[in-house]
């Protein structure tokens, strides 16, 4: 409550506005008048009173109908209501109370009893102002609390997901920048919270990584036919790794492991899968990481592609390597990505550690 109270009377006769101006004439309460239901709302929206004194019967639209919608309004249900009713009119003051009246006085008013039950009603307003205040100031912290502990959570699995491609002078940024790709085609494809599992989960699809032999990971020329069946066996050790979790996102992080390297014709690998039997969080994987890959250093290509190169190339694996439905979605979001890779884009220079250079 601020700190001049606001008093709102909602009654179409005239003389009931006088009254209440002579009454609080000597208090220092900001006095708003209205002569109808309808005027009232409008008031209630642009004032916010404190207090509302609300007559049963006027034009247009009710007391009990305008105590109704404002007790519905989480924003206005916390604005005590004082009927005026007659003192007979018991059926009313029933249909008053249902709908959330807060108090009732009797016409003709009496100036003591109105008085005392305003003073009351503002108290009872200032405590429900507090709590209101102090509930959202909880939040806001339990938010902020909830958001450090989600950065070092996710931070911590960048730095774990980085061990495994540790040589890769690139893997940082790598991993940031595809993760956050995959981000953003789920929040085109799926709801809110799988949005935020994919970002957790997805900077884990090359752990498996950690378990082929630098000079293989690091080799410039081609891979032999031995070397590329040594190299494929990353997705299944990345799944063994991750398999047996009872947790939802390692779960999740176990399947792109798995299934991020297979293809929608069937000649992906490990198991071959085709269509839509590849799990959808694989599909989306698979996308965002051959465009970062494309368009960065590697062991194997020092010159990356262009941006137009790769989503050229992405296009050309519509229907053959990847999901038609999903190439779509991430051409569509084209914009994102880019925004993406310049935010992810110079190396390492957001990454918290620097990896010791060796001669």
């Amino acid at each position: 409550m601020g700190s001049i109270p606001k008093l709102l009377v909602v009654d179409d006769e005239a003389q009931t506005h006088t009254l209440i101006k002579t009454v609080f004439s000597d208090l220092n309460y900001e006095l708003i008048f209205a002569y109808d239901g309808v005027e009232a709302l409008e008031k209630v929206e642009y004032y916010r009173p404190d207090v509302i004194l609300l007559d049963i019967s006027m034009p247009r639209m009710n007391g009990i109908e305008v105590t109704k919608k404002l007790k519905k309004n989480n924003e206005t249900k916390i604005i005590p209501i004082v009927i005026f009713s007659a003192l007979k009119d018991v059926e009313n003051r029933v249909k008053a109370l249902e709908a959330g009246a807060d108090d009732f006085l009797s016409k003709p008013v009496d100036i003591m009893e109105l008085k005392t039950r305003v003073s009351s009603l503002l108290k009872v307003k200032a405590y429900n102002d507090h709590m209101c205040n102090y509930q959202k100031k909880l939040e806001n912290e339990i938010d902020l609390k909830t958001k450090q502990i989600k950065d070092a959570s996710l931070e911590t699995i960048y730095r774990l997901a980085r061990a495994a491609e540790y040589k890769d002078e690139d893997t940082g940024s790598h991993i940031k920048r595809m993760s956050h790709y995959t981000a953003a085609i789920y929040r085109k494809i799926s709801k809110k919270s799988e949005n935020e599992d994919i970002l957790y989960a997805s900077p884990m699809h090359d752990v498996g990584k950690i378990g082929i032999p630098d000079y293989i990971l690091l080799k410039q020329d081609k891979l032999t036919p031995e070397e590329w069946k040594l190299m494929k066996q990353h997705t299944t050790i990345g799944g063994e790794i991750l398999k047996g979790s009872s947790t939802k996102l390692i779960g999740l992080a176990e399947t792109i492991a798995l299934s991020h390297h297979e293809r929608w014709d069937g000649s992906g690998y490990p198991h071959g899968l085709k269509g839509s039997k590849i799990p959808l969080a694989g599909r989306v994987t698979a996308i965002a990481d051959v465009f970062d890959a494309l368009t960065s250093k590697r062991p194997y290509r020092k010159k990356p592609y262009s941006v137009e190169e790769a989503l050229t190339i992405v296009k050309k694996g519509r229907g053959s390597h990847f999901d038609p439905d999903l190439v779509e979605t991430f051409l569509f979001i084209k914009g994102e990505i880019l925004s993406i890779k310049k935010k992810y884009d110079n190396g390492d220079q957001n990454w918290l550690f620097s990896k010791a250079k060796t001669g």
